[in-house]
């Protein structure tokens, strides 16, 4: 029968390394971030508008129908860019979610296949997941943003799937067979697995600097809205102040997806607390 190394299963990154790069956007709170781009869309569109007025006298009509004309071509490439980022954040979090599914569903296919484990072996496995299941749930109400007390809980987990693949090359020695032990150990290692991909997921992020553009393309849309009213001899409208109001709040969600464990949207661990819960039955 073959079995994988113990270190096989494992995380391709030591957990020393978990914090990765996350930008300094993401330790801010996602209100600010939607207050402060709600603040300089309005400055820009204010501040467009008194340079339009400016302008305005030596403004000729072909030269207010080109601003006119960049104007839309600007709201389309916010469109673009907008829809772009929002669809990059929605499929991050469902790869969050189908990571924390899969992980359950590890755990729990290891947790049956222990039944199969010899005798002086199998209870210490049961107690081992259980203790294991505990620690990935209590790390999965931790915020990312909180690294401290993430690698504690990730390396005492390390240290439990170091145990069970203990556990797992004792019940060889005792019975070699594939049909009990050796399910065992692929579930095992599907599990270390699970682990690792998850934690992978996690950190990945929508890159600061697409963040950045899309903030940027925003104030320069704003400025560029305000400065074509002004050469208009008019207020903006009050479509305009909705569509701000539209593009903030969809900014507010795309940072919110983006942080899977802090804000209105975040990812359930129902997979884990239903497995937990069929423990406690056993």
């Amino acid at each position: 029968m073959k079995r994988r190394a113990a270190g096989s299963g494992t995380p391709s990154h030591p957990v020393a390394d978990i914090k990765g790069t996350m930008g300094m956007l993401y330790s801010l709170n996602s209100l600010l971030i939607a207050g402060i781009l709600l603040f300089s869309m309005l400055v820009a569109i204010e501040a467009g508008h008194r340079i339009g007025r400016i302008f305005r006298p030596s403004a000729s009509e072909p030269y207010k129908s080109q601003v006119n004309a960049v104007q839309a071509s600007l709201l389309g490439v916010l469109a673009l860019v907008l829809g772009f980022t929002f669809s990059l954040a929605l499929q991050r979090f469902d790869s969050r979610s189908e990571a924390l599914t899969d992980e359950a569903n590890a755990i729990g296919t290891a947790y049956l296949r222990a039944q199969l484990l010899p005798d002086p072996v199998r209870s210490g496995v049961h107690k081992l997941l259980r203790d294991y299941l505990d620690l990935r749930l209590q790390e999965g109400q931790v915020s990312l943003a909180d690294d401290a007390q993430r690698r504690i809980l990730l390396l005492r987990a390390k240290r439990l799937q170091e145990t069970l693949w203990q556990h797992a090359m004792q019940a060889a020695e005792i019975d070699n067979g594939v049909v009990t032990t050796g399910l065992f150990i692929q579930s095992l290692n599907e599990a270390i697995d699970s682990f690792g991909r998850r934690d992978d997921e996690l950190r990945r992020h929508i890159p600061e600097e697409i963040l950045l553009l899309l903030f940027l393309t925003f104030v320069v849309t704003g400025g560029v809205v305000g400065y074509s009213s002004g050469l208009s001899g008019h207020r903006p409208p009050l479509v305009v102040y909705i569509m701000v109001l539209l593009i903030v709040v969809l900014t507010f969600i795309i940072i919110d997806l983006d942080r899977p464990r802090r804000g209105l949207v975040t990812i359930d661990q129902d997979s884990l607390l239903e497995l937990k819960a069929s423990f406690s039955g056993k």
